[in-house]
């Protein structure tokens, strides 16, 4: 359904050790990257499906109120790695890893980048 994702940053070099260390547990990795953006991808996709850049507009990056991103984990202690490293590496927490009320394998964890935007990882396996 999804083609890619963006989301805004006001400090690249801030936020690429923030998703290379982040995004690792979740098997996606940088791919690409330029003066303006990073993109990230799975290493058996052709595209990068995650892309952090400075705004278009040229206008100041904001996070949007409501607005997250939640990325596939295989395993709970791929979520449980990456709010770690988010944590480490400048994240913030936004919800420790466990299992959330929406159904009875929905593990998860919440962090904010070091620019304000959320994002999860979510296991959906029993464990």
């Amino acid at each position: 359904m999804l083609l890619y994702v963006t989301l805004g940053t006001n400090n690249l070099s801030r936020a690429i050790p923030f998703y290379d260390a982040a995004l690792a547990p979740l098997g996606l990795k940088r791919q690409r990257t330029d003066e303006v953006e990073a993109g990230y991808g799975a290493d058996d996709d052709v595209r990068c499906r995650l892309w952090v850049t400075k705004p278009f507009d040229q206008k100041p990056a904001t996070r949007g109120n409501g607005s997250m991103v939640a990325l596939e984990a295989v395993t709970r202690a791929a979520v449980d790695a990456f709010y770690a490293a988010a944590l480490a590496n400048g994240g913030t927490d936004d919800g420790p890893p466990g299992l959330r009320p929406f159904h009875a394998h929905f593990y998860a964890a919440y962090v904010r980048d070091p620019d304000g935007n959320k994002l999860s990882a979510v296991c959906e396996r029993p464990e």
